[in-house]
């Protein structure tokens, strides 16, 4: 098989590889990294990304490594397959594009921390830092009135249809709705919506059946 994704079912950024080749109705296969044993910081894993941190992906002799860098490459190099998540007018790709780098640097920036503070913090028995918690619930919430404005006036982040803007967020609301951080999103009506939206999407519950390790 020619796409190998190599990665853990737990993170982030695998599912949100996992994702755009289920939105694109690739077939791969799935290599397993050990993070607890600390197998990405090894060889045969460094020679795809040294900074030994999963996603690794191979396409036939072609290796990459960051998942936002992955799935671009997975919506240009098979535009012709399934969901489309890129757009070829360079005005609709220069929103797409703005509503990447708002996901990368605005929400996941927060989202991550409060990921790491709610959920992964319980995995290593560690504790929970309330303070913390507050002041990026609300960094969070600045961010998502951003995005209840933006989407009372479309059903998705760059306009009417589901893009790559709208994927890169799928793994991270997920987790996210699993705390107490849900009230957030779902106070903010238009964000709520398209939340469902997203969650509901046979590509994500694909994803969500693969990764039953």
């Amino acid at each position: 098989m020619a796409i190998k994704v190599h990665g853990s079912p737990l993170s982030p950024a695998a599912q949100r590889v996992l994702l755009a080749l289920a939105e694109k109705d690739l077939e791969y296969e799935f290599i397993l990294v050990d993070l607890r044993s600390g197998e990405q910081k090894k060889e045969p894993f460094i020679s795809i990304n040294p900074f030994g941190q999963v996603p690794g992906f191979e396409d036939g002799d072609l290796k990459l490594f960051e998942s936002r860098a992955i799935t671009k490459y997975i919506s240009h190099a098979y535009a012709d397959k399934g969901t489309p998540l890129i757009d070829q007018d360079p005005k609709k790709q220069a929103i797409i594009g703005v509503w990447l780098e708002v996901e990368a640097h605005r929400f996941d920036a927060v989202g991550q921390k409060l990921n790491f503070e709610l959920l992964i913090k319980g995995f290593k028995g560690l504790t929970t830092d309330e303070a913390a918690v507050e002041q990026l619930q609300g960094e969070l919430g600045k961010v998502l009135d951003v995005y209840e404005g933006r989407l009372g006036k479309s059903k998705y982040l760059a306009g009417e249809e589901y893009t790559l803007a709208d994927l890169h967020h799928l793994p991270l609301i997920n987790n996210l709705f699993k705390t107490k951080v849900k009230a957030l999103f779902d106070e903010r009506p238009h964000v709520g919506a398209w939340c469902a939206h997203l969650l509901a999407r046979p590509a994500w519950q694909k994803v969500l059946e693969a990764c039953k390790f």
